[in-house]
This record gives structure tokens, C-alpha cells and sequence, in this order.
């Protein structure tokens, strides 16, 4: 079906409503467009100028779920926005294969690059890390193993800080004032959740108590530690040394 200038009308009526600053862009003196250009849409759903224009001038035909899915998270489509968009493209295309669920892959492990990794080796001062957000350890170097043998040493810990605080009894007898980095760690994701509660590409996960059969740790300041932890995007993260201590991206 030749749906080709609906699909046209639709993108660029959504692009044209969304203004750089809702997309977290800046405005600029120059802008020529109502909202959004192009070449930003692209940008923010992680793809060529050239294939999200293709996309825009109504070829949809092809374009695969996780393209359709990208391109509604850049034009923050509601959900029955996204519904037709699925519906232009499944027209487009002419078959029913758009709305088959789709098949579960194994969530990529984030690996250093050797560079980095190098980086982490040449410092013998002191513990050195590189963290996200979400308090995972997602590089150390040998001191900073050492250091953190027990977090290491348990599987379950998942090489996250917070996980480690509160579901690892070794946690007691690591941290000098556990209460005190409890409430540190706590602060810190929910710092971290106002921070993107409001991008869409942000998923909530809840680190849960019950998968290692204890109650929710107390706090004195926060309380029960049940909090939504952000999941950041690949690669945002920074490299801390000298103290053990964790070093968040801003």
C-alpha cells in the first residue's frame, strides 16, 4: 500500500511540535524550522540524516521495530501515536511482522575498551575505578579489586555498590558506619532518578530485598531502601582514584 505521503504528514507534524528544549537541545539564533530539525531527530534516535529523511519521506517499508521504535522515543510519541505509527508502517510493509512479539536477546555486557582499561592499571596509588549511576563497578583496577574483595567475592552483588550495601551481609563489616553509606547510597539513585525521570529512554528497575531472603534494609534518614534506579545509557561513566571511593558521571 502507497501510504507514502500519510507517513510524511504524520512525522513532520510531530517533528514540527516538539521544541529543542523538551528534546534537551539547545535552541540556537538560526533555527529556520518550528521545532525540531532533521538532522536532530536523527541524532537522538541513533541513526543517519540520510535513513531518518528516507523514514520522513514516507519509506517505511522495511523499516524494522527497534527503527520504529527509536523514532517514536526522538518525536516523544504518546501511546496511541506510536499505535499508528506501528499501523503506517505494518500498511507500508504488508505484512503482519510488526506486530509479532519479539524475540528476547541477552542484554550486552558492558566491557572497558583496552585503552581505558590501561588507564585503570597504570594507577598504583590507590583504588581506581570506572562507575555509573546505577552504582555498578564497571572497571577496577588491582587495588581497587582488593579493595573491594567482598563485593567481588559474591556473585549476587552484581559488581554494584548499592546491591553490595544492602543485600550482602559482608557490607556490615566493610562499611565503618553502614548506616551512613546506606543513606550516601540511597541519596545517590535518587539523585540520579530525578535526574531522568523525565527522558524516555530511562527504565526503572527496583533492587529487591527478596531475592536474597532478607527484609528491607532501615535506614535512620530514609528509611525502607526500596528506590527506582535509573539504567544509564552504555557508556556514561567516570574514572575516580586516590580514596575508594565511587565516582558518579554528571
Amino acid at each position: 500500500m502507497d501510504n507514502r505521503e500519510e507517513v510524511r504528514e504524520f512525522l513532520t507534524s510531530r517533528r514540527a511540535k516538539i521544541t529543542p528544549d523538551q528534546a534537551g537541545l539547545p535552541a540556537g539564533s538560526r533555527r529556520r524550522v518550528p521545532g525540531l530539525r532533521r538532522s536532530e531527530v536523527a541524532a537522538l534516535a541513533d541513526m543517519s540524516v540520510e535513513y531518518y529523511a528516507k523514514l520522513e519521506r514516507g519509506n517505511l517499508a522495511g523499516a524494522s521495530p527497534a527503527v520504529l521504535e527509536a523514532v517514536a522515543r526522538a518525536l516523544r510519541l504518546d501511546d496511541a501515536e506510536r499505535a499508528h505509527l506501528l499501523h503506517l508502517a505494518q500498511a507500508a510493509d504488508g505484512s503482519d511482522a510488526l506486530t509479532r512479539p519479539r524475540r528476547r536477546t541477552a542484554a550486552r555486557q558492558w566491557t572497558p575498551h583496552r585503552s581505558l582499561q590501561w588507564t585503570l592499571d597504570a594507577i598504583t596509588a590507590g583504588p581506581a575505578i570506572v562507575g555509573n549511576g546505577r552504582m555498578d563497578i564497571l572497571a577496577a583496577n588491582s587495588l581497587a579489586r582488593a579493595f573491594y574483595t567482598d563485593l567481588f567475592a559474591n556473585p549476587d552483588n552484581q559488581r554494584n555498590l548499592a546491591r553490595f550495601n544492602f543485600l550482602d551481609p559482608a557490607s556490615r563489616r566493610f562499611y565503618p558506619d553502614w548506616e551512613l553509606f546506606g543513606d550516601m547510597a540511597v541519596a545517590i539513585l535518587r539523585r540520579r532518578k530525578r535526574a531522568y525521570a523525565c527522558s524516555p529512554p530511562w527504565r526503572p528497575r527496583k533492587p529487591s530485598a527478596r531475592q536474597s531472603g532478607t527484609p528491607p534494609p532501615e535506614t535512620p534518614t530514609t528509611g525502607a531502601a526500596r528506590v527506582d534506579v535509573p539504567l544509564l545509557p552504555r557508556g556514561q561513566a567516570a574514572v575516580g582514584g586516590g580514596s575508594p571511593s565511587i565516582a558518579i558521571d554528571e
